[in-house]
C-alpha cells in the first residue's frame, strides 16, 4: 500500500473492523478504529474507555479474520495498535504478515508478547514502552490527523443482536470484494491507456496552439486524463505508472496554466489601455499588469513546445511595457512640477501675508506668477492636468489681488516721491525769490501728496508732508503777493514818471517808496516859470499844474502799496512827503 491510498477504502475497512470488534467483544460498549498507510504499511489503532479490559489477543484475532476476508495481491504487513481512549501512546500492538497465498502470520514483537504473557483477563492493561519507543511515538503519530467514525462518538452502541453472523459476513465479504473491484485493481485501465496517448499527443499540441482559447482546451484535456487516473487505488499493480503519468500531465497542465494566465493578465492590460488614466497609480496598476505577464513568459525554454507562442507575445508585451514606463516617467515629471507650484504657492501666501513694502508686493507677485506659469504647462493629456485647472481656478484671483495690490503700492510710491520732488524745487524757486514758481510747486506737492491712497503703506508718510506743505504754501502766496504789488507799484511809478519825457525816477523798498525829479523836467519847469510865454509853450510842460498832479498821483501810488512816500527834487530837496498813516 502507498501513502496516498484513498481514505475512503480505510474508512471503509476502519468501519468493518470496528462493527466486528463491537459484535465480537461484549466488554466493550465503545470501540474506535482508525486505518491509515504509513511508509508503504497498513496500520491499524483500536482504541476503548480506560475502564474497559480488554483480552488483546482477542482484539488482534478479530482483526486478522477480518483481513483473511481480503485477500492480497502481493506480501505486505500490517501493524496493529492498542490504545485507552485520552492517552498518547498505545500499551500494546503486533505485526501481522500478509502472504500472497492469503493466508496472515501473526508476528508479535518479543516486548508487546512478554506483556501480553503477564496481562490477566481481570487486571487493567498498562503499556510502558522502552525509551527508544517513546521516542518514535512521540515523534510522529500516524493517526492524528484521521478522522473519527460516527459510530465511534459516545453513547454510540452496537449491539451484537442487531448484527448477527450474518450481517458480519456479509460486511466483512461486501468490503473485501469492494477493495478488489476497484478500478484498475483487476480489470484493464481504460484510465491509463487515455493518460498514455495525451501524454504522446500533448506537445504537438501545444505545440501547434496559436491562441489563449486553443491552449486552455489541451490544458483542459490534460486535467481530465489527470482526474480519471485519481480513480486507481493505491493497491492496484498500475498504481505506481498511473501516479508518474499523472504527475506528468500535471506538469506539462502547469506550464499552460502559467502560460494561459499571462495572456489573461496581458488581456486585463491591454483592456485597461483603452481608456486614459486618471492617475498614477493607475499607470503603475497596468506596469504592474504588463509585468506579472512577461515574467511568466521569460521563463519558457527555448526547448518547451510554448516556446513559439510565447516569443511572439512576449515581443509586443515588452513595447507596451516599455509606453507605459515612458507614460509614468513623463507623469511623474508633471506631478513633480504639479507638486513644486503648490510649495511654492504656500510660499506665495506667506509673502503676501507679511508684506510690508513695495518690494514685498512685488516679491508676492513674482512669485504668484511663478505658480501659474507652472501649472499653465502641465499638458491637456497629463494625469495632473484637471487638479492643476483647479489650482488655476484658486490661484489666479489671488495673482490678480496680489498684482493690484502691487500696482497700488508703486502707484503710492510714485505719487509720494513725486510730491517730495515738487517741494525740493519749490524751495529752490523761493531760494530764488520767484515767488510765483514757487507758489505753483508748492501747491502742486501739496495736492501730489493728498493723492496717496489711504490703503496703502505710504499713507501715513504722505500724510506728514501735507501740513508743512500747506504752510510752505501759504507763505509764498503772501511772499508772491508782496512782490506781485511792488510790481504794480513800480508799473505805476514808470507810468507816471514817464510823460513825453522822464519826469522822474524812483527806488522802492520793503519801506518807503523814493521818487526823485530829473534834472530835466527841473529845467524845464524853471524854465517855464521865467518866461511862461515863450515860443516854445505848445511843447511845454505846465509845471505847476503838472507837478500838483505828479503829487497825487504818488501820493495814490504810495497809499496803495502801503508804504510811505518821499518826493525830492533834482538838487535833492523835499517837495511832497506822505507817511503811512499821515
Amino acid at each position: 500500500m502507498k501513502v496516498a491510498v484513498q481514505q475512503e477504502d480505510l474508512q471503509l475497512l476502519a468501519k468493518t473492523l470496528q462493527e466486528q470488534l463491537l459484535v465480537e467483544v461484549s466488554t466493550a460498549e465503545v470501540f474506535e478504529v482508525k486505518c491509515v498507510v504509513n511508509k508503504g504499511e497498513l496500520m491499524i489503532l483500536t482504541q476503548h474507555a480506560s475502564d474497559v479490559i480488554v483480552d488483546a489477543q482477542l482484539i488482534f484475532a478479530v482483526i486478522e479474520e477480518v483481513l483473511q476476508s481480503l485477500a492480497p495481491q502481493k506480501e505486505q504487513r500490517v501493524q496493529c495498535f492498542l490504545r485507552v481512549f485520552g492517552e498518547q501512546l498505545p500499551y500494546t500492538k503486533c505485526f501481522l504478515a500478509l502472504k500472497q497465498t492469503g493466508e496472515w502470520v501473526a508476528e508479535e514483537d518479543k516486548e508487546a508478547q512478554e506483556e501480553k504473557e503477564v496481562i490477566s483477563p481481570s487486571s487493567s492493561l498498562t503499556y510502558s514502552p522502552s525509551i527508544n519507543e517513546t521516542e518514535e511515538e512521540e515523534l510522529f503519530d500516524p493517526f492524528a490527523d484521521v478522522p473519527n467514525l460516527s459510530a465511534s462518538k459516545p453513547g454510540f452502541q452496537v449491539k451484537p443482536i442487531l448484527l448477527g453472523a450474518v450481517l458480519l459476513g456479509i460486511i466483512v465479504l461486501g468490503g473485501g470484494a469492494y477493495l478488489l473491484t476497484r478500478p484498475c485493481v483487476m480489470s484493464e485501465c481504460q484510465e491509463i491507456q487515455n493518460a498514455k496517448q495525451l501524454k504522446t499527443k500533448s506537445p504537438q499540441l501545444m505545440r501547434r496552439a496559436k491562441s489563449e482559447k486553443e491552449l486552455v482546451a489541451v490544458q483542459e484535456q490534460l486535467a481530465a486524463a489527470s482526474t480519471d487516473l485519481n480513480v486507481i487505488p493505491s493497491w492496484s499493480p498500475r498504481y505506481q505508472l498511473s501516479e508518474e503519468l499523472k504527475a506528468s500531465l500535471s506538469g506539462r497542465a502547469e506550464k499552460i496554466n502559467q502560460v494561459v494566465k499571462a495572456l489573461q493578465t496581458a488581456s486585463l492590460a491591454t483592456q485597461k489601455v483603452q481608456t486614459p488614466a486618471s492617475s498614477l497609480e493607475e499607470l503603475q496598476t497596468r506596469q504592474h499588469l504588463w509585468r506579472q505577464a512577461i515574467a511568466p513568459l521569460e521563463s519558457i525554454s527555448s526547448s518547451s513546445e510554448l516556446y513559439g507562442l510565447v516569443q511572439g507575445k512576449l515581443l509586443n508585451y515588452r513595447v507596451r511595457l516599455h509606453a507605459v514606463n515612458q507614460q509614468i516617467f513623463t507623469e511623474e515629471k508633471w506631478l513633480k512640477k504639479l507638486t513644486a507650484a503648490k510649495g511654492v504657492a504656500v510660499a506665495a501666501e506667506k509673502r503676501e501675508a507679511t508684506a510690508k513694502s513695495l518690494n514685498d508686493w512685488q516679491k508676492a507677485q513674482s512669485t504668484w506668477l511663478v505658480v501659474i506659469n507652472a501649472l499653465n504647462t502641465i499638458p491637456r493629456n497629463s494625469v495632473g492636468y484637471q487638479e492643476a485647472q483647479k489650482l488655476l481656478v484658486d490661484y489666479k484671483p489671488k495673482l490678480v489681488l496680489v498684482r493690484d495690490r502691487a500696482t497700488k503700492e508703486q502707484l503710492a510710491v510714485k505719487t509720494y516721491q513725486q510730491a517730495l520732488s515738487t517741494a525740493k524745487q519749490a524751495k529752490v524757486y523761493e531760494q530764488q525769490n520767484q515767488w510765483q514758481a514757487a507758489a505753483i510747486y508748492w501747491e502742486q506737492a501739496l495736492q501730489t501728496a493728498k493723492k496717496v491712497p489711504q490703503d496703502s503703506l505710504y499713507y501715513t508718510q504722505a500724510k506728514s508732508l501735507i501740513e508743512p506743505y500747506s504752510a510752505a504754501l501759504k507763505q509764498a502766496q503772501e511772499k508772491l503777493q508782496v512782490v506781485s504789488s511792488l510790481q504794480q507799484t513800480r508799473t505805476d511809478l514808470d507810468k507816471t514818471c514817464t510823460n513825453g519825457i522822464r519826469i522822474c525816477t524812483f527806488s522802492i523798498d520793503n519801506a518807503e517808496i523814493i521818487v526823485r525829479l530829473t534834472p530835466e523836467y527841473d529845467q524845464i519847469r524853471q524854465n517855464n516859470l521865467a518866461n511862461p510865454y515863450s515860443k516854445n509853450s505848445d511843447t511845454a510842460v505846465d509845471v505847476t499844474n503838472h507837478l500838483q498832479i505828479l503829487r497825487e498821483a504818488l501820493a495814490v501810488i504810495g497809499e496803495n502799496a502801503n508804504l510811505s512816500l518821499f518826493l525830492y527834487d533834482s538838487q535833492g530837496q523835499i517837495i511832497y512827503t506822505r507817511t503811512l498813516g499821515g
